[in-house]
């Protein structure tokens, strides 16, 4: 087993808690924390703050390392609370016409569907697609069968297109299940359509490196797998989508708003056209500097180098689970699902015969043994990161043993 990327000792956790739970709320770093608090200290004194430094700085730095992490230019960044704000700036300024629709997959997070619910108002119809035979979700998502190595889940959503679809909208890495999808794929389709593909990317982004071929707009927010505080993230968009969509309206999102030696009630100014034509007005300069600090501790570390190392971990734990009987069925789909590159830093165990009172009695011994995963939708979720050392490796193992 190779040596943590991330180097463990960065991070404030203990032995008594073996954390697996990125996928729903990742630990930040010690000096994530200290650089907010040194922030947030000059508060008490404002003459303290620089306002080219840090009001505008921080966030333009914060631009930049974001575009790194997706490959792509720091003018198509925009800077988002979270991963719903991103996703309802794309749906408030589309310029939607009666009898649009938005096709997403069977069962995406909430971030991902009330966006375009919330659409029904202008006569815009939000449609879901099953992604293989037997997939089901809401009250009906324990009964669902779980996804495999034969199944086609980008057929199935491109046949789902239709004449009057603007956007397909998806998770990169779905939350429940685990499974990721192919992007360029999704996108070279949507493209020949004149489709707009939309992806929800905070199940991934961290852990893996997106492949934005023919995308649209990907946003995330940072509490995740960028180990970074709540309430900060961001949303990159191809400039041909941005030029579609209203700007925020917001003070920052015209021509040289921050030159103070120009009469602000001047209003003869052009929109922006780079990623700050949508930003929702002043930054946030605190959980920017926590994101920032992330973003950077992530890039020294290398994206990659995580990937491949939370693949080994996983890896490492289907081959110890293969001789235990209750297992081995989970860790032939679960494995045949990596060969393919199907899955994120989640590996999602469904619960086959279990009933939802005996996966809770599962999760609960865990808890007591100070391994902390999670169940969603009927799945157990473990989900390794570029801390987790193969010690932890024989402490899931030990568990899920037992």
């Amino acid at each position: 087993m190779s040596i943590p990327p991330l180097n463990p000792a960065l991070l404030h956790l203990d032995s008594d808690h073996l954390w697996l739970m990125h996928c729903a709320d990742g630990p930040v770093s010690r000096s994530v924390v200290r650089l907010v608090r040194a922030f947030l200290h000059k508060e008490l004194w404002p003459w303290e703050l620089d306002w080219q430094a840090e009001f505008l700085g921080v966030p333009e730095a914060l631009r930049q390392e974001a575009a790194r992490l997706v490959g792509a230019d720091p003018a198509d960044i925009s800077l988002t609370p979270s991963t719903s704000a991103g996703l309802v700036t794309v749906a408030q300024g589309f310029p939607w016409r009666t009898g649009d629709e938005v096709v997403a997959p069977l069962g995406e997070f909430p971030s991902n569907v009330y966006p375009w619910k919330a659409l029904e108002s202008r006569n815009v119809l939000f449609r879901e697609a099953p992604l293989w035979e037997g997939h089901k979700a809401g009250l009906s998502g324990w009964a669902s069968a779980p996804p495999s190595a034969g199944d086609e889940p980008e057929a199935r959503l491109i046949d789902a297109l239709g004449p009057r679809t603007r956007m397909l909208s998806v998770s990169w890495v779905r939350f429940q299940d685990g499974l990721k999808l192919d992007l360029p794929k999704l996108g070279s389709a949507c493209r020949r359509r004149g489709i707009h593909l939309v992806v929800d990317g905070i199940q991934g982004a961290g852990t893996a490196v997106p492949n934005l071929y023919g995308a649209s707009a990907f946003v995330t927010g940072g509490h995740k797998g960028l180990l970074a505080p709540q309430g900060q993230g961001f949303l990159w968009t191809d400039p041909g989508l941005r030029r579609m969509l209203a700007p925020t309206g917001t003070w920052l999102s015209v021509e040289a708003a921050a030159d103070l030696e120009r009469p602000v009630t001047d209003w003869h100014r052009p929109w922006l056209e780079d990623g700050r034509r949508l930003e929702p007005g002043s930054p946030n300069v605190m959980a920017c500097v926590g994101l920032l600090e992330a973003l950077r501790t992530l890039h020294q570390a290398g994206v990659e180098a995580i990937s491949a190392h939370v693949r080994a971990l996983q890896s490492g734990l289907l081959d110890a689970l293969a001789g235990v009987p209750a297992w081995a069925g989970e860790v032939q789909r679960l494995r045949g699902l990596m060969e393919r590159d199907r899955l994120g830093s989640i590996l999602c165990f469904h619960h086959g015969s279990l009933s939802p009172e005996a996966l809770q009695d599962l999760l609960q011994r865990g808890f007591r043994r100070g391994v902390y995963a999670s169940v969603r939708e009927g799945y157990l979720r473990v989900a390794f990161h570029g801390w987790h050392e193969e010690a932890d490796l024989h402490r899931v193992v030990d568990w899920l043993r037992s």
